[in-house]
């Protein structure tokens, strides 16, 4: 299998500068901002939009009160052709939800498409590593099992959600036998699944619309492997190495982390 053939184009997306002009449009400072989406998972189709996704800094005076806004901010715009979104939580919304085996945000937190950062962004993906649970398995099981509910609901059959299921429950296993995070679908097969369809797969869904649908004969041996899969991550929470939940060191990082953030004294 020459694997190669398949490999999406690698040029480093988080150069592209408009990234940094709806980075630099936001009404908050951002403790990070990184890159999600297909870009990360490994396979981006030319015309991909870019998903961007991080934490912000609401100043002081907005959290004292008892109504808080701008908890959430979302931020779509199309600049020069591309259509681009940015979602951030602020600061303390952001790390309650790493307290709460949540697999996307520790995605967001280390991804290796930076597109803004700093010591604390830094800092954080020190003390995020002990937020990483054998309990991160329950999101990544109900993240694949809604991917594959729209696989199925739709007709036909699309590549797209199908390759969102199966880059879910590899990151997920990856995660539970290891504790590390690598959401790129390409790095888990190449390094360690070497499922032998995975690449043509890809390929499809980089070969635009004409080759990203699936015929009825294709389902039933993606079923197979989706179930497989299921029982491959089922078995890694079962054996995984993981603590069973953060410690209340890791707490206390994040909280000292926090107030400093706010007050803006970051190291």
């Amino acid at each position: 299998m020459n694997s190669t053939a398949h490999t999406p184009d690698t040029t480093a997306p988080q150069t592209d500068p408009r990234l940094q002009r709806i980075v630099a449009a936001q009404p908050y400072p951002l403790l990070f901002a990184t890159i999600s989406g297909a870009h990360l998972y490994g396979f981006p189709s030319p015309d991909s939009d870019f998903d961007l996704r991080g934490a912000h800094i609401l100043p002081l005076p907005s959290v004292l009160g008892l109504n808080v806004c701008d908890e959430t901010r979302e931020d779509s715009r199309i600049l020069e052709g591309l259509e681009m979104d940015i979602v951030s939580h602020d600061v303390r919304k952001f790390f309650t939800l790493l307290l709460k085996k949540n697999g996307y945000v520790l995605e967001q937190v280390y991804s290796p498409l930076i597109v803004t950062s700093g010591p604390a962004h830094e800092e954080l993906k020190h003390i995020a590593t002990g937020c990483i649970t054998r309990h991160h398995s329950h999101h990544y099981f109900g993240f694949s099992e809604g991917q594959w509910e729209l696989f199925l609901k739709e007709t036909p059959h699309r590549v797209k959600p199908l390759l969102y299921v199966f880059r879910v429950l590899l990151t997920g296993i990856h995660l539970l036998r290891t504790g590390k995070i690598e959401p790129n679908i390409n790095i888990l097969n190449e390094a360690f699944f070497h499922l032998p369809w995975l690449p043509d797969l890809i390929a499809r869904k980089l070969a635009g619309p004409e080759q990203s649908t699936l015929s009825d004969a294709d389902l039933a041996f993606y079923e197979k492997e989706y179930q497989r899969l299921r029982i491959e991550l089922q078995a890694a929470h079962d054996t995984s190495p993981l603590p069973e939940a953060p410690s209340e060191s890791t707490r206390s990082a994040l909280n000292d982390l926090l107030v400093r953030v706010r007050l803006g004294k970051t190291r």
